[in-house]
């Protein structure tokens, strides 16, 4: 499910069996890694809606959140996002990021996280992106199935 209107309706209606919210993590540089930033955010933003179509009616795809800082100043705001999503009726909250300056909090700090290095895009065609993200999936999706177990 997606954040729209249509998907929302469906999650207040099917709460009961959707029970995961997924939160991309997008780093933002106005520096010398203004690119590598959006290479990562375009790796996740992809990835995302990947995990989004493979577990449709078990999790949410919410909005991502934009980070300037280091994750050492994020990890409170991360932190307040995960009890919000607890509270609205999730019992897991899934970080995706590809940006390993998030490995340093633990999960006390941010619950369920995923880091999964990017890799650049920018000069695959569709197919191979698509193709990409499935490996990337085959990875992941054990991980994730082990944070629900």
């Amino acid at each position: 499910m997606k954040w729209n209107v249509k998907d929302v309706e469906l999650f207040i209606r099917e709460k009961e069996y959707v029970d995961t919210a997924l939160i991309p993590l997008l780093p933002v540089d106005f520096g010398a890694n203004m690119k590598r930033a959006a290479e990562q955010g375009e790796f996740i933003q992809l990835l995302s809606m990947h995990l989004e179509r493979q577990f449709k009616g078990r999790l949410v795809l919410l909005p991502s959140i934009t980070y300037l800082q280091e994750p050492e100043v994020e990890g409170e705001i991360l932190s307040s996002w995960r009890v919000q999503a607890k509270e609205g009726g999730f019992s897991h909250v899934f970080f995706l990021t590809a940006d390993k300056r998030w490995n340093s909090l633990g999960e006390e700090e941010l619950g369920s996280f995923f880091y999964v290095p990017s890799i650049p895009l920018e000069h695959m065609e569709e197919q191979y992106k698509h193709a990409a993200m499935e490996d990337q999936l085959k990875s992941l999706i054990p991980k994730m199935i082990k944070n629900w177990g």
